[in-house]
């Protein structure tokens, strides 16, 4: 299965996107939408799954959830905003490691910043913070991720780079 995984698009969807997840069967959102316009146009596009970040109002929050668990193609996946990596988790996230075996996938957004990891200490669980596909942060460079998912393992892991951040003109925001 192909997915593409994307985060913190801040209300602004690249059309680059779509060209780029294409062939993916599903696409996953690690939070701060930004709006419930990138939700739908998503949604229309691949089968959605995705958490709310901490932007996210509740128009989001009435169809995403703070966090979430799934099997996909054999693997594990936990799926929250506000995540962290192997050695600096967030809080939260660092109990619930500690309290519950790891799943085998963990994926997060917020940082803006694209960060694949092995933990080895939880599983070899892989994390995923795709970085941010949005105009808004201090983020260099827009990108997602792109991934096969086969037999309980990720194959064929692409970081894709959509451009540089440019923040939009007052005018272009109030348009």
């Amino acid at each position: 299965m192909k997915i593409g995984i994307i985060s913190d698009t801040h209300g602004f969807l690249d059309e680059q996107v779509f060209h780029y997840f294409e062939p993916c069967e599903e696409i996953w959102h690690a939070g701060d939408w930004g709006s419930l316009a990138v939700y739908e146009q998503l949604a229309a596009f691949r089968p959605l799954r995705g958490v709310y970040g901490n932007i996210d109002g509740q128009d989001i929050r009435q169809h995403c959830p703070e966090s979430q668990q799934f099997t996909i193609e054999g693997m594990r996946v936990w799926m929250i905003h506000i995540g962290g990596y192997p050695g600096r988790y967030a809080p939260p996230v660092r109990r619930r490691l500690e309290a519950t075996p790891a799943p085998d996938l963990f994926v997060c957004g917020h940082s803006h910043i694209l960060k694949v990891m092995s933990d080895r200490k939880h599983r070899n669980m892989l994390t995923i913070n795709p970085g941010a596909a949005g105009r808004h942060g201090f983020h260099k460079v827009r990108t997602l991720v792109r991934m096969e998912v086969h037999d309980g393992k990720v194959r064929q892991m692409q970081a894709i780079e959509l451009g540089p951040r440019t923040e939009p003109r007052a005018w272009e925001e109030n348009a």
